[in-house]
């Protein structure tokens, strides 16, 4: 226990980015308002950082930006793909500045443990000299299972692993998952897969009449998804960049 009564760790979240193409803070603020009308409790008091990257060093109004996003009742935490001036003037307005984290084919996947094993190789002379290896062992993650209804308010977490819920998701209900999402029963609320960036998870459900649903950032609402599989059994998941939801009789 830090005898400051404070202890400093890096540790990783996930946030919402607001990738932004025009300087009309005014045309920015409506077309957020609508997507957020689509599902109001999914954005409530929800952390973003907005990309500047497309605008190639325009000048943006961060505090105009800044006051328009809590207007939403999001929270701006700082902005990305940021020129140097515009980092200096997101600085002004009280934002921090983020630098996006490179990707690579392995990003999504467990992180192994390393173990080190000492192993003898023969050398020049015959001498016998210790070096040690890394071997990658991959870690398994047992899926975190549920046998109960998730009911209005309530929040179910899988870090790391699969969810399943032996039982149905409320309305008002939400689950949310790194890996894929296994109902086995009615999903009336929120079902979020892939929250970690896992684009190859799948949320399953026996009757589908969700309130949202979404797979790494991509979602939908029950009125898009009243069109597709609404009240059956199905699976949901990313086709490309769009969701897709296929019967699980096929």
């Amino acid at each position: 226990m830090s005898q400051t009564g404070i202890e400093l760790k890096g540790s990783g979240f996930t946030l919402s980015v607001l990738h932004i193409s025009t300087t009309d803070i005014s045309v920015v603020r409506e077309a957020l308002a609508n997507k957020i009308a689509q599902a109001p409790k999914f954005f409530e008091m929800a952390p973003i950082v907005a990309n500047v990257e497309s605008l190639k060093g325009d000048e943006v109004d961060f505090h105009t930006l800044k006051n328009a996003l809590q207007s939403l009742n999001l929270v701006p935490v700082g902005v990305s793909g940021a020129t140097d001036e515009q980092k200096l003037q997101a600085k002004a307005a009280g934002l921090a500045v983020m630098v996006a984290p490179k990707t690579n084919s392995t990003e999504n996947q467990p992180q192994p443990t390393t173990v080190i094993e000492r192993v003898e190789v023969p050398v020049i002379e015959r001498v016998k000299v210790e070096v040690p290896v890394e071997v990658k062992v991959p870690e398994y993650i047992p899926a975190m299972q549920l046998k109960q209804n998730v009911r209005s308010g309530q929040q179910v977490y899988a870090k790391d692993t699969d969810l399943v819920i032996i039982g149905s998701v409320g309305n008002g209900g939400e689950v949310i998952a790194d890996g894929s999402i296994h109902i086995y029963g009615a999903l009336r609320g929120r079902a979020i897969a892939g929250a970690q960036g896992d684009s190859q998870a799948k949320i399953y459900c026996y009757n589908l009449q969700a309130e949202l649903v979404s797979i790494n950032g991509t979602y939908w609402t029950s009125e898009q998804l009243q069109k597709h599989g609404w009240q059956q059994a199905g699976c949901i998941e990313l086709d490309g960049e769009q969701l897709s939801v296929k019967a699980l009789t096929e």
